[in-house]
Formats: structure tokens, sequence, C-alpha cells
């Protein structure tokens, strides 16, 4: 069996994690920092880095679009460097890819995302290469699963689903 790596960032990482984890096919979990300038991040020296999210997954029974289609759902992607009262660098939407098949499944899901009018602004996700993941401190690591009632701003908008992709047999001209 073959599992594959996904780094998202979308805001509070405990939100994300608790959402996603409970995903069929998802295999662990872990929260941290990535796509910034500072070595060995920690919640208090974590430099221009993202709260993010590294997702193993098995490719057989969820796909990497299909992840992005839930985080997409969960967190805000039209409010740059921001998720509810969160404000900062450290909040911002990112999809850290990490081969080109990757990158194109993230271009494309945002533009249908951008297509579907489900969100009222545009998409400022940004699509960057992964870079390091710094894992965050153990105190940080699946928190709502300790205390159900701790903060989160991701929840799931379940009316919120894309249109399925149809591919047309038409050659495009």
């Amino acid at each position: 069996m073959s599992h594959q790596r996904a780094v998202l960032a979308g805001g509070c990482f405990w939100g994300m994690q608790d959402l996603i984890r409970n995903r069929p096919g998802v295999i662990s979990t872990r929260v941290g920092y990535t796509g910034g300038d500072v070595p060995n991040a920690t919640y208090r020296n974590h430099g221009t880095h993202a709260e993010g999210i590294e997702v193993i997954f098995d490719p057989e029974v969820t796909s990497f679009r299909n992840l992005l289609e839930l985080f997409f759902q969960i967190h805000d992607p039209t409010t740059p460097n921001r998720q509810g009262n969160d404000i900062g660098l450290s909040y911002r939407s990112a999809i850290y890819y990490v081969d080109e098949d990757q990158k194109q499944v993230a271009l494309d899901t945002i533009s249908d995302v951008e297509a579907s009018g489900l969100w009222p602004g545009k998409v400022v996700t940004e699509v960057e290469p992964v870079g390091p993941f710094w894992e965050a401190e153990p105190e940080h690591q699946d928190y709502l699963e300790r205390f159900p009632n701790g903060y989160t701003c991701h929840f799931p908008r379940p009316g919120w689903v894309l249109p399925k992709r149809t591919v047309s047999a038409e050659p495009a001209e």
C-alpha cells in the first residue's frame, strides 16, 4: 500500500487537523509550521511560517483532490492572512505541493472553487512547493481531541460541494 503526503495551511491548525483526520483514507496528521523562513520553527518563534497540517493519506481511498475539496469547504480561502478571529501571516491559506501532479490538481481545484461561486470573494490561496515542515509542540497535536470545546474557526459547510468535473470528448477550440 502506498501513501501520499499533503501539506496544507488554512488558519489555526487545531480545527484543520480535527476535521481532516477523520476523513476516510487519512492515515495520520500532525500540525506544525511551514512555508516560512525560520529553521526549527516553534509556536513562539515561527517567523513567516504558516500554521499547517501534514496529512499522510492512502490515494486508493481518497484523492488529493478530495482532500482539497474538504480543505476549501472548512476554511475561508478568500481572506488574506486571516481565518475567523485569527489575523496574521501565520493564518494564511496555502497548498504546499510535493510534486507537479499535486500542483496541477491544486490549480485546477482553485479554478473550480473560483468558478463555483461558493465563496463570495477571490481565492487568495497560495500554491507553493513544499519545504521543511516543523512539527508543532506536543500540546498542539490533537488539541481538539483533548479539548473538544476548545477554540476553532473551522467547520464543515455540507452544502458547499464543488460540482463534479466532466471531461468532454469534444476537442478544445
